[in-house]
């Protein structure tokens, strides 16, 4: 019989390639058969499918190649860990970008509030933020990952950290176990009647996802739909993205074209750095932006700096503060009224009106031209961040390949997926993290 081959991934123009390695039949340990089944990758879906399966009386053995559990969960939320939101379960579906109703099964065994319940009843305290955003009260998105990995061991799931696994066992269509290289750089096999591939998508690479999922799916004969970034920055050549770097504005209306047609429209807090345009706003936007510019389709960004006036009630307000002004003021000092202070010089810039001219030498059409820019200041979409900066990945295993009942394959018996490795993700607000918690529980329960 010939040798199998290990492989691995990269990822060029968002493409996924796979790339044959060296063979590692060397050193090989056997294992007797002591599991019934074995999780592959240790975040959030990873400890939620193991920790459900041992508590329903399952033997398990979680696996995960870096130094710790849950790496990516530490990190969400900017360190604090927006772990679900509180709307209606219903309401979960409009902010599931791919396969929202596919997903609805899962969400009905372990909902938003089955999941608020668990860290609850895990000694987690939590609190409902602004958009229904459900946080730990401590702020600490350690306090999430500690309780989730208490949850496997108190369980009895065996946690084996860096150790990579290599490949999937099967026989026909039925799987058998995997091999991994442990952390003394043996390669050892263990048979198990079941695994569940949690293993994330490619964002966050630095927390240990890599793609390996996807290769497992590809071999097993598994359609991988195209992976790229989702929730990430977009970046702008505008020429004022220098002057606003690190300038975060509240309360902004943000605007998406595509080939000059808006597609999409976001409320909400928006951000500047080197890479072009950030926050929660952008992040929502980027879903479409990327799969446009793969396109190669014009992008942009229009921002309404004041979303709460209309033009015309705009006008009326420069006409009163021009009026309580000497006219040897400078126009410098009407947009300082209008805007916060680190926007002042940029939009000067922009409308190409000098912040020093005394505000009685503007014109009416300087004036109309601030007015467009203040309720439409519009950022060419030039690219968009890598996946090292993405907070999820959009694309993966193909869930009509999954059965939506109990995260079994469709194709391979024994064989489960949960959490990002699927081609589910969705917006910002705690909804990406839900759904690995409910497919990952679904998964642990090893339905068939």
């Amino acid at each position: 019989m010939a040798k199998s081959q290990i492989f691995n991934c990269q990822f060029v123009n968002s493409q996924l390639f796979f790339l044959p390695l060296q063979n590692m039949e060397e050193n090989l340990e056997i294992t007797e058969p002591q599991y019934d089944v074995v999780v592959v990758g240790a975040g959030a879906a990873g400890l939620m499918a193991a920790g459900t399966a041992a508590r329903n009386g399952k033997r398990v053995l979680l696996l995960e190649k870096m130094e710790k559990p849950a790496r990516k969960v530490r990190i969400t939320g900017k360190g604090r860990c927006n772990l679900t939101n509180a709307r209606p379960v219903e309401e979960f579906a409009e902010n599931v970008r791919t396969n929202g109703e596919w997903l609805h099964i899962a969400m009905s065994e372990f909902s938003n509030r089955a999941t608020m319940r668990f860290f609850e009843r895990m000694g987690v305290k939590l609190v409902t933020e602004r958009g229904e955003r459900v946080f730990p009260e401590s702020g600490k998105a350690a306090d999430i990952a500690n309780a989730l990995e208490f949850y496997c061991r108190d369980y009895d799931v065996q946690i084996e950290c860096n150790c990579r696994v290599t490949n999937i066992l099967t026989v026909g269509d039925k799987v058998y176990g995997v091999k991994y290289m442990n952390k003394r750089g043996f390669e050892r096999k263990v048979e198990a009647e079941n695994v569940i591939i949690t293993t994330g998508g490619v964002s966050y690479p630095a927390t240990g996802s890599t793609g390996d999922g996807y290769i497992f799916a590809d071999r097993l004969g598994h359609k991988v739909e195209d992976v790229r970034p989702s929730l990430t920055p977009l970046v702008s050549n505008h020429p004022q993205i220098a002057y606003i770097k690190d300038v975060w504005l509240k309360n902004i209306n943000a605007r998406l074209f595509v080939a000059g047609e808006m597609v999409r429209e976001e409320f909400g807090e928006i951000s500047f750095s080197d890479r072009g345009l950030e926050g929660a706003v952008i992040l929502r936007l980027s879903r479409d932006a990327v799969d446009a510019l793969l396109e190669e389709k014009s992008v942009k960004v229009e921002l309404d700096l004041k979303p709460a006036l209309t033009e015309e009630v705009l006008r009326e307000r420069i006409k009163r503060e021009v009026a309580e002004m000497q006219p040897e003021d400078m126009f410098a000092e009407l947009v300082r009224r209008l805007v916060p202070k680190p926007l002042v010089v940029p939009i000067c810039k922009e409308l190409d009106v000098h912040s020093r001219l005394y505000i009685s030498k503007v014109s009416d059409k300087e004036f109309e031209r601030l007015i467009k820019v203040l309720k439409g200041w519009s950022f060419p979409i030039s690219d968009y961040a890598p996946f090292e900066y993405a907070v999820v990945t959009a694309g993966g295993v193909s869930c009509a390949e999954v059965n939506e009942y109990t995260m079994e394959s469709l194709k391979v018996k024994g064989l489960y997926f949960a959490g990002e490795v699927l081609d589910v993700d969705a917006n910002t607000g705690g909804y990406n993290l839900q759904i690995a918690f409910s497919t990952g529980h679904l998964a642990g329960l090893l339905k068939k």
